[in-house]
């Protein structure tokens, strides 16, 4: 083999298995009644003076659910009271929460035959179904925090219904909307939507449901700017929100529960145990500290429940799909102070692509809930995910497209597979001082471990030629992240605040061993593939390329004021301050290779700011504008062993949120403006270098609806425009380019419909389309990805404690890439059609 060989494979996908070392690191109320002056979710409103007594009060959690028929409101001197009408006299059980101006009042063991909502001039009542049999009561007061009571009363009229009369009676893991009214992401306390002055959405358990989604990319195509960007040869999910995140083979942080893993990779995540995803977009360094510009994905688990709940569904589908799903919960002691829940899943399937290895996923999630005093409230959580699937590195460009070849067809070899371990287990701890004040304190230790077998790694691409060469790499992830915060409500004047103020520790140690074997190169044809044509080498045999292990301490120092200057005007401000120290290890390689700047230390500081304002002038709507920056430390080293700069985000948002259809959908509507400073990629001179490229920009609308618009038609959409570019660079050729792997149009659309009445009782179905417009397939902008609109449908029954359903997804069986990764490699083409049918019971 030449040198220029040589030197050519090096300059080129060598960042498949090496990329962490190329990136940027993903280290990524006042004197009316707070939240604490009414009994909180896990404060159960007793009027006996034992749990003893008040135990035998209350009817056993194994009896028939109460159905209520009806619901009334009555005004009383002492506030508002609504009556739920039910067919037999009942004592109930409630449990009580207020958050900002909302009040939330959870009945257990009961049933609600037809959702409620209602204005008054002074609150809005809505009650609604959750799962386990549960009512939720919320009354969110439009000037302050409503004083409300729930009683139940027979209803004097009630007879059992007919088939030809309305009925609703939702169960199990149906949420009553597509809407999430209240969401924790972007403000760090349980706000509302209406009230948060940035650009939040959120996608309910009932959209994964309806659309059976089992992958994270799935779901998140229902929000605007959020763009599937590969999985980087199997070793996570990456994405782009609002252009940013995915260049040089980076992603926008996936969170969990608010922590996430400082590392090289992040893991794919399992969704079935997703209570609801959470996007805040823009920059976000105020609450997360390192962080792209784009925004973060949080997903937010599902946690124990006060009642027994048991589920198990069983999913079958196209290519062999087997995916049986356990969901169960309930208390654990007789006082109902401790409280558990598991979720469990197995997939097996065979892959579209031409692979001799199956997908196999295996997933465990327990999680307990401990109320050690009336005050304090334990979460215990931990996660287990195994993933034994091929190793699949996409396909190639062609000319100024990408390669013509079968949808199936393999690059690199048909038995190579990737193995994967995630393991997440932590603590939440909460304890209220007072009806103001509470203490936040948390811990997560994560790790994420990979292993490839030896695979064939696509390298140097020559139209239809294909060379690559044999490789292997095994990754090691640890992090550890410690968290506490102090939340307090207070009153200067006539103001009213919620200050969060929280100081937060990581340390991350991450090591990836890679082998390379630069002697024994494989071509192959990719219209006509041999992949016998060079043996696969044994491990042992193969050099050492690197071995590098890299250790992170960070800290991070936030104060942050939610001020109600009026009851409709509001004022959020923050400020972050954050400390970086990074130590990068690579030992000397097999290959004689001496890697410059291979050993490095680096320590980086950074002040962020955040400002949000927002004006609702009528209860329905809210006018929104915000400013924030971020900051992200750059890992790679220029020619001259220099670490680089640290990224710089500044972003403004402008927009606005409204509810229509009788606050049943909520809608937002957004202009942002971002720019990223001191951005690394790789040096064209030096091409396992770096250099700061300057400066990239991304501006854009986005619209996202989501929603119950008339009893039984749901819907949830997007769009977006996005017009993300480099706008200043060291090479003059690529200014004005935009920026791979992002669309200028984007679009989503899936609606419901359930009928409610008459002999089809039960009976839904669904459709919708995902649109995404061309995309460019790197900086340099030498070929272009097409663009593509696929449809999916359908169908499901629901009848008592059973739901069957059928989804088909690409129901045209369109041929088209889901995600380009910025180089002539790594193409990923999307699934052909999927059909997906699946049974669920609660019992």
């Amino acid at each position: 083999m030449k040198n220029s060989h040589l030197l050519r494979s090096l300059s080129g996908s060598i960042f498949l298995l090496i990329a962490p070392s190329l990136r940027a690191e993903d280290l990524t109320n006042s004197s009316t009644p707070s939240r604490d002056a009414i009994p909180r979710l896990s404060e159960v409103d007793r009027p006996a003076t034992t749990v003893q007594d008040w135990l035998s009060q209350s009817p056993p959690l194994s009896q028939a659910p109460i159905q209520v028929t009806n619901v009334r409101l009555d005004r009383t001197d002492t506030g508002l009271q609504i009556v739920l009408q039910t067919t037999t006299p009942t004592a109930l059980q409630a449990i009580q929460s207020v958050e900002g101006k909302t009040l939330t009042i959870e009945v257990a063991n009961v049933t609600l035959q037809r959702p409620f909502q209602a204005d008054t001039s002074t609150e809005t009542v809505i009650v609604t179904q959750l799962e386990a049999n549960r009512v939720q009561v919320q009354v969110i007061g439009k000037t302050a925090v409503p004083t409300a009571t729930v009683i139940a009363q027979p209803d004097p009229i009630s007879q059992p219904p007919d088939e030809n009369e309305e009925e609703i009676t939702v169960t199990g893991n149906q949420a009553p909307s597509y809407r999430v009214p209240n969401a924790s992401t972007a403000t760090g306390t349980d706000t509302p939507i209406l009230e948060t002055p940035f650009s939040v959405q959120a996608i309910p358990q009932e959209v994964l449901r309806d659309q059976q989604v089992t992958r994270i990319e799935d779901a998140l195509s229902n929000i605007s700017s959020v763009n599937f960007a590969g999985t980087n040869g199997g070793r996570e999910a990456s994405f782009n929100i609002r252009g940013f995140g995915n260049q040089l083979g980076g992603s926008v942080p996936t969170l969990r529960d608010g922590y996430r893993i400082y590392g090289s990779f992040q893991a794919i995540p399992e969704v079935s145990n997703l209570e609801r995803i959470e996007v805040l977009k823009g920059p976000a360094s105020i609450l997360y500290g390192q962080i792209d510009p784009g925004g973060i994905i949080n997903l937010v688990s599902k946690k124990p429940l006060a009642t027994p709940f048991y589920e198990a569904e069983l999913q079958l589908g196209s290519r062999g799909l087997v995916r049986p799903r356990l969901d169960i919960s309930g208390p654990l002691s007789d006082d109902g102070k401790v409280l558990y829940r598991l979720n469990a899943v197995y997939l097996r399937e065979e892959s579209f692509r031409d692979f001799d290895t199956d997908i196999n996923r295996f997933a465990i999630a327990p999680s307990l809930s401990w109320k050690l005093s009336d005050r304090t409230d334990l979460n215990l959580s931990l996660e287990y995910i195994r993933r034994d699937e091929p190793a699949d590195f996409g396909v190639t460009q062609f000319g100024e497209g990408v390669a013509p070849i079968p949808r199936g067809r393999v690059i690199n070899n048909p038995d190579d597979s990737i193995k994967t371990d995630y393991l997440s287990l932590g603590y939440d701890l909460e304890h209220r001082f007072n009806n103001d004040w509470r203490l936040r304190n948390g811990f997560r230790y994560i790790s994420y471990d990979y292993n490839y077998s030896v695979v064939a790694l696509p390298f140097i691409v020559e139209d239809a030629l294909v060379t690559r060469f044999y490789a292997d790499q095994d990754g090691q992830d640890r992090s550890y992240s410690l968290y506490t915060s102090v939340v307090g409500n207070f009153r200067t004047g006539s103001v009213r605040h919620t200050l969060t103020a929280g100081i937060d520790l990581n340390r991350s140690e991450s090591r990836i061993y890679t082998l390379f074997d630069a002697e024994n190169p494989s071509t192959i044809d990719i219209f006509n593939p041999d992949y016998d044509f060079v043996p696969k080498p044994n491990r042992s045999v193969i050099p050492l390329f690197s071995d590098e292990t890299v250790t992170g301490n960070r800290l991070g120092i936030y104060l942050q004021d939610q001020v109600y200057l009026l009851d409709n005007l509001i004022l959020v401000a923050g400020l972050r301050y954050d400390s970086v120290t990074r130590k990068t290890t690579n030992i000397a390689t097999d290959l004689g290779l001496e890697l410059e700047g291979a050993d490095s230390e680096q320590s980086d500081r950074a002040v962020t700011p955040r400002v949000g304002l927002l004006y609702r002038p009528i209860p329905a709507l809210s006018l929104f504008a915000n400013y924030s920056q971020s900051f992200n430390p750059n890992t790679a080293s220029s020619a001259s062993d220099a670490i680089l700069e640290p990224e710089r985000g500044s972003g403004f948002e402008v927009g606005l949120k409204t509810e229509l259809f009788n606050q049943r959908v909520l809608a937002t509507l957004t202009y942002f403006n971002i720019t990223k400073q001191n951005v690394a990629v790789t040096d064209p001179n030096f091409p396992l270098f770096s250099i700061a490229v300057g400066e990239q920009k991304s501006q854009g609308i986005e619209f996202d609806v989501a929603g119950e618009i008339l009893p039984g038609w749901k819907i949830i959409g997007s769009y977006a425009y996005t017009d993300a570019k480099v706008s200043d660079d060291t090479d003059p050729d690529i200014i004005g380019n935009r920026l791979f792997g992002v669309p200028k149009h984007s679009a989503s659309l899936w609606t419901t419909y359930e009928i409610r009445s008459g002999a089809l009782r039960g009976f839904g179905f669904g459709a919708g389309i995902n649109y995404v417009s061309d995309r460019f397939g790197d900086l340099a902008n030498s070929y272009q990805v097409g663009d593509y609109l696929i449809g999916n449908l359908g169908i499901f029954y629901r009848r008592d404690r059973y739901r069957f359903a059928i989804n088909v997804r690409n129901i045209g069986n369109a041929k088209y890439v889901r995600a380009a990764t910025g180089n002539e490699g790594g193409i990923e083409f999307g699934e052909p059609l999927t059909v997906v049918g699946s049974v669920s019971v609660q019992f």
